[in-house]
């Protein structure tokens, strides 16, 4: 079920529009270092593995420049994790699923999406090492009892977020990591937009 996910394109869409949704905010807020006006300044992205069913707004993150002062102002996303060529819905599933695939499962998982299996490795160990050091993971940890193992993360995460189908999960993950996509600290939307029911199963 999940590898049909990944080529899921209405959900893509839809972290087209809650992307667009931060931007916004961000983009009425004014620029973060000296209040001045901000304009459109996106920059390139040419994600891998999934992008035949991606639209042409993943050819770009939101991005934007000070009329002003000149600095660059990027979004958290739910889309980009930061610098990483795969999209954040793949570095999360991927590296959730890593230990529970049978070498079959993770050979065609690894063709199918253009991995390499060091990548999925060095996946893992900026999940136990970079994120778990992170300031967005030090805010987050503090809501889970019992406290989550970050030597199991992104999937010990996952699994306790509320939500039976797998999109439900999935988006309020990166939701709450989407601080971690920039190195400006920029407050989220206060409200959570609503997921569309799509058709994935429970896992």
């Amino acid at each position: 079920m999940c590898h049909a996910f990944f080529r899921d394109a209405s959900f893509y869409r839809f972290l087209s529009r809650v992307d667009e949704t931060i931007a916004d905010e961000a983009r009425s807020s004014g620029c973060p270092y000296c209040g001045g006006v901000l304009h459109s300044a996106r920059y390139p992205r040419k994600p891998r593995g999934v992008r035949e069913v991606l639209d042409e707004g993943y050819a770009t993150r939101l991005s934007f420049c000070c009329a002003t002062c000149r600095r660059r102002t990027t979004p958290p996303s739910v889309r980009f994790l930061g610098r990483k060529v795969h999209l954040g819905v793949i570095v999360v599933l991927v590296t959730a699923l890593a230990h529970g695939l049978t070498p079959d499962r993770r050979a065609r998982l690894i063709e199918q999406l253009d991995l390499w299996p060091q990548t999925i490795a060095r996946w893992r160990r900026w999940w136990r090492e970079s994120f778990a050091a992170s300031r967005c993971w030090q805010a987050l940890q503090g809501r889970f009892l019992p406290p989550l193992d970050r030597h199991r993360l992104p999937g010990a995460l996952l699994g306790r977020l509320e939500g039976e189908a797998l999109s439900q999960r999935l988006y309020r993950l990166l939701w709450l990591i989407a601080p971690v996509t920039t190195t400006l600290v920029l407050p989220l939307p206060v409200a959570l937009p609503a997921l569309p029911a799509f058709q994935d199963r429970a896992v």
